[in-house]
């Protein structure tokens, strides 16, 4: 028997989300998360996976991974302040160091979990927190989880920023101020004013914190965005993710060997969480090596995000202010973009459409994601849909 009130609530709000149109159906693949795709027996060509490098799939990290479970088993047995800590998670923060510029760094077990880790282990209550209003759901989590004062700052305005950062620290109510934003914004695909954003920190004596989720493998030869625009050494706190072009799972927070220090005693992911299985982190160190020692997937992945972009900017779609490979197709319309979608699933083309409230009322998209591992035969296929179906749609 569950309880009535739970059994109400879920049915309630389900039946709401459903007619609404914002139920989101998850479809298993039925084979790797590759360039292409296979859901319930049919091919398609994925534009929606964060496999930027195609290293998901890599053979070399699967031999990798194989090899350190054979070792050391499936599991690392324990949290890492007790024993769960092995060499290959020390071999792989030293690599992750070596490769973002920064005197230490440590790993968790996701992207979301540093931000849980990170944000809460530094800031709290009688402190302020500076944040972009288009920040990824864990940095809102996370600065929830401290008691300071949050403070929003519009999108990438620099001017708002300055002004609020100025009101903050002359207001004596705060001890630390933290300045906090995406390195990518994942919705946009366009990339966080880093320079102005560390020069307003500096004039202020703000604390910078950048999460490089989607920066992480793209940008800056691999090391992200705050590499890309060579701010390593002014950049107090970084967050970076193992899950997307790195190809694996896992997350990391890079900066000062203090601050690592700080986060070993004082960050509850880190404190009570497993630690990263053996296999995951072997695969993760092949990935690193990779990266440092070759930019040819960045080259291939930048070539693809190219072709695609200026083929459905030459069909008459707007992709919106993207300075990356997030490739939003702006449709406008909720009920026509989830259309949209559907039609190009239809058309062997799996991308998925993002809607309000994800993006403001009037902003609906099919959020496309090129990879170094599709071929140009595959995107032609994907720009043939977009063409047939805008046509079809009046939208073109």
């Amino acid at each position: 028997m569950s309880s009535q009130s739970l059994s109400a609530f879920l049915q309630d709000n389900l039946t709401e989300l459903k007619q609404q149109g914002l139920y989101n159906t998850i479809q298993p693949l039925e084979s790797p998360n590759g360039p292409l795709i296979t859901i319930q027996g049919r091919e398609f060509v994925n534009l929606s996976s964060n496999n930027y490098l195609g290293l998901a799939n890599d053979e070399r990290l699967k031999e990798a991974a194989i090899r350190a479970t054979t070792d050391f088993g499936t599991g690392s047995g324990a949290v890492r302040s007790i024993n769960g800590t092995l060499m290959l998670h020390v071999e792989l923060e030293e690599k992750l160091a070596q490769f973002k510029g920064t005197e230490a760094v440590l790993t968790y077990q996701s992207g979301f979990n540093c931000n849980m880790a990170a944000i809460s282990a530094v800031m709290g209550a009688g402190d302020a927190i500076l944040s972009d209003e288009l920040n990824h759901a864990s940095i809102i989590d996370g600065c929830r989880l401290t008691k300071a004062k949050v403070i929003r700052f519009n999108h990438s305005d620099m001017d708002d920023l300055r002004l609020k950062a100025k009101e903050a620290r002359e207001s004596g109510l705060y001890g630390k101020i933290m300045v906090i934003t995406d390195g990518v914004f994942s919705m946009d695909g366009d990339i966080a004013k880093l320079p102005e954003i560390v020069e307003i920190a500096e004039t202020y004596d703000l604390i910078t914190y950048v999460d490089d989720a989607h920066g992480s493998g793209v940008l800056g030869g691999g090391a992200g965005t705050v590499k890309h625009f060579g701010l390593s050494d002014r950049v107090d706190i970084q967050i970076g993710t193992l899950s997307k072009a790195v190809g694996v799972v896992g997350g990391y927070v890079a900066g000062s060997r203090d601050l690592v220090d700080w986060l070993k005693v004082r960050s509850r992911p880190f404190l009570f969480s497993t630690a990263l299985p053996p296999g995951t982190v072997a695969a993760c160190i092949t990935a690193i090596d990779i990266l440092q020692n070759s930019k040819d997937l960045q080259t291939k992945l930048w070539e693809n995000t190219r072709y695609l972009q200026e083929g459905l900017k030459r069909l008459g779609y707007s992709v919106g202010r993207t300075e990356t490979p997030i490739t939003p197709c702006i449709i406008g319309d909720e009920a026509t973009t989830q259309t949209f979608s559907t039609r190009l699933y239809e058309e062997g083309v799996y991308a998925k459409s993002i809607v309000f409230p994800t993006v403001p009322k009037g902003t609906g998209r099919v959020r496309n994601m090129p990879t170094a591992m599709h071929t140009k035969e595959m995107l032609d296929r994907a720009l043939s849909a977009y063409e047939a179906i805008g046509r079809e749609l009046g939208l073109i």
